[in-house]
């Protein structure tokens, strides 16, 4: 029950589809969609190893119990009844022995006394065959009996490791998913935030953030369709739109009880719009629209309120003024901060204040400061009369959490956000597709085409950006975290609305992309020419995406056959010292060797105890290419072939197959070869390597763990996904 339960829950898993809002998804996003794949697989691959041990349980020690019971006891059964058959015979003779009269003859009672005597003996020959027998059934019941059962524990044992086998490849899959659910949910709370604060502006002033779009106006209106004399009029909600530019009105027939959208679209060009008081029509909020192709014939529409009527008045250029402007939909609020002497005065004083006093605080820029402290440091610091007396450095008025979020003030109330709302949807388009370089590139591209100033700006604040990021371990600011809380600072869109709500998340990303990517896109010129953004789906071949360096690749277990203990400690006898890994160590992911030896045997034997069902579990080394196939299913086998192969194979080459022609080939060892980065990397384990585009390897060799290298840099040794490099 419980397998089918499982079995159930897994087809479950993998059925599910997570809904999102928005035009796009996240890298963390989408690894999360497909993390119920791998929970799927992970059960699936669980029941399979549950169902082997069932199925063993018979042939291990059922049979053998059955076959010991029916040959062996069986036959000491027939001994007992033919020993007690003769005890019966014998003592029966005996006793009518004892009963002879010694008045008979002297050679009949000395052939009664013979035939005893050879009575006598054919039983001791019986009695002593068959305590032998007992004798041997009690010994043979020492291992007939518990050599089944000894193989089956074996058994069970074997199911549980595989379990725990499992549990430790799925290990860095589950830190990764982690890291990805942590970023999803911190860019969640803050655009729940901003969704919040818009809600509530919209509650308060409903009309100064309707969206601005193409039409000069749009919403419902009812329309007055009108009868025969005998069934009167009837009023049916319409969604219509205007353009003022071309005067063409459009109105589409709306029932939100059926579904929506309930006839053809209606177009018709405006010419001229008479507002309908109360006393010619027994609604309010009513007016009148006459079309050029139906002279004389005027449309009544009845708006939803009087300010409503006075909107669509306004826009159509109604024959009655009306007092509201209509200008409050491009209001601006008046704000003293400038990308001036001043403004960059502000932002330098305020970094070195942090970088001096607090940058190991923990929260930085995220722990906001009190409001009125935080007012009258902004006002102290843009009077050019106080600005430079203002000493952050080295007073104790001013905690660093103020000075954060003066900072954060000061770029909010700019009248622009820096990276301005003209490049905004620009900058949003590399962010939710194309490849991690792609990416880079684009962002490269567009920070050139800032204004000076904000160039100038976004440098110095990005720049202090990177170092605190350094600083993660003591002050857990990562680079996500950092965009989380820059990405609505530095980007926002023209328009508040939830849709531009929905691309924060794509605005942290870019603000990501900037601070591990500083040195590149400030110190050199981007290409003349817009980079076009490359999918990830037509990735270099053999390179996995970015996204799999935080995955891993995770082994597949074999599905085991078990036999009899001893039999699998011989195959355990040649197997590699690899398992002594602790559970979760991420050294693990490294060669155990220093230059390692692989030969041409299919790719499913990996050393004398551990098999791979799958060929894609060497991503990396491998490719599937058309016409081969991926075997996947396997049983448990000694690999004496394999690990000869390896032993006997030079270390100064290796085989794998060739992505171009799907043959094996040899291939130069890579060890004391070189590798030079091609893009950034930030280490997520004290194992990995964190390096900038260009940075140069020493005595780079693959690692045991598919998609990854191991290297040296600057002195210091560890793991490196293989796509980030290209060998020199």
């Amino acid at each position: 029950d419980l397998s089918a339960a499982q079995r159930k829950f897994a087809h479950s898993l993998r059925d599910f589809k997570f809904e999102f809002i928005g035009d796009a998804e996240t890298d963390d996003e989408r690894y999360i969609d497909a993390s119920l794949h791998e929970f799927s697989n992970f059960l699936k691959n669980l029941e399979e190893q549950r169902e082997i041990l069932a199925l063993s349980v018979t042939e291990t020690l059922i049979k053998p119990l059955e076959r010991f019971r029916k040959e062996q006891l069986g036959a000491v059964k027939e001994e007992k009844k033919k020993f007690d058959k003769e005890t019966e015979k014998n003592y029966s003779l005996l006793e009518k022995h004892l009963n002879l009269s010694a008045k008979k003859k002297e050679l009949q009672l000395q052939e009664a006394d013979n035939q005893v005597e050879q009575n006598r003996q054919h039983f001791y020959e019986l009695s002593l065959e068959y305590v032998c027998k007992l004798q041997e059934i009690q010994e043979r019941k020492k291992f007939e009996c518990v050599e089944p059962v000894l193989s089956f524990f074996q058994g069970l044992f074997t199911f549980y490791h595989q379990g725990y086998e499992l549990a430790k490849d799925f290990n860095h899959y589950k830190m990764a998913l982690q890291i990805n659910i942590q970023n999803t949910r911190n860019r969640f709370e803050g655009t729940r935030s901003e969704v919040e604060e818009l809600m509530n502006k919209i509650r308060k002033n409903p009309q100064e953030h309707k969206r601005a779009n193409h039409f000069t106006m749009e919403g419902y209106l009812y329309v007055q369709e009108k009868r025969p004399a005998p069934f009167g009029s009837s009023w049916v909600k319409h969604y219509c739109t205007y353009r003022k530019e071309t005067k063409k009105f459009t109105m589409i027939p709306f029932e939100h009880r059926s579904g929506g959208k309930v006839g053809d679209e209606e177009l018709f060009v405006l010419t001229y719009c008479t507002k309908r008081n109360i006393d010619t029509i027994d609604r309010r909020f009513c007016f009148d629209l006459e079309a050029s192709d139906r002279p004389g014939v005027p449309v009544t529409m009845q708006a939803f309120s009087e300010e409503d009527r006075k909107l669509w008045m306004e826009a159509l250029d109604g024959k009655e003024a009306v007092s509201v402007s209509f200008f409050f939909f491009f209001f601006f609020f008046f704000i003293c901060a400038q990308l001036d002497k001043i403004g960059f005065t502000v932002i330098k004083k305020c970094i070195s204040a942090v970088e001096t006093r607090g940058i190991n605080d923990q929260g930085l820029y995220r722990v906001v400061g009190v409001s009125s402290k935080v007012q009258r440091l902004l006002s102290l610091l843009m009077d050019a009369k106080t600005c430079n007396e203002v000493d952050l450095e080295n007073s104790v008025d001013w905690e660093v959490k103020t000075i954060t979020s003066a900072m954060k003030q000061y770029l909010r109330s700019l009248p622009e956000p820096l990276m301005t709302y003209e490049l905004h949807g620009e900058f949003i388009i590399p962010a939710k597709s194309g490849s991690p370089e792609s990416r880079v590139n684009a962002v490269h591209f567009l920070v050139h085409k800032l204004p000076e100033k904000n160039k100038e700006m976004l440098e110095i604040l990005v720049k202090h950006l990177a170092n605190v990021s350094k600083h993660a371990k003591r002050n857990l600011m990562t680079v996500a975290n950092l965009g989380v809380v820059f990405g609505p600072t530095l980007m926002r869109p023209q328009e508040e609305t939830v849709a531009a709500i929905m691309d924060l998340k794509f605005q942290n990303i870019v603000v990501e992309i900037l601070i591990e990517n500083h040195e590149k896109i400030f110190k050199t010129l981007p290409d003349a020419t817009f980079p076009e953004p490359i999918s990830m789906s037509v990735s270099p071949p053999n390179a996995p995406p970015r996204q799999s360096r935080r995955q891993g690749q995770r082994i597949k277990r074999p599905l085991a056959v078990y036999n009899l203990c001893l039999e699998l400690d011989d195959a355990d006898s040649h197997s590699s010292p690899r398992e002594d890994t602790p559970t979760g160590s991420m050294d693990s992911l490294s060669s155990q060797s220093p230059t390692p030896a692989f030969s041409s045997s299919p790719p499913g034997l990996l050393d004398g105890n551990h098999l791979i069902m799958d060929s894609g579990d060497l991503a990396g080394w491998t490719t599937n290419l058309p016409g081969q196939s991926r075997p996947s299913m396997v049983s448990w086998m000694n690999t004496p072939s394999a690990n000869a192969a390896a032993t006997n194979t030079a270390p100064s080459t290796f085989f794998f197959p060739n992505p171009a022609t799907g043959s094996d080939r040899a291939v130069e060892s890579v060890a004391q070869r070189k590798a030079r980065a091609v893009y950034p990397c930030e280490a997520e384990h004290s194992s990995e390597l964190s390096f900038q585009i260009g940075a140069i390897f020493e005595d780079v060799q693959f690692s045991r763990e598919p998609g990854w290298l191991e290297g040296t840099l600057n002195g210091k040794r560890g793991l490196i996904p293989q796509n980030y490099v290209q060998f020199l």
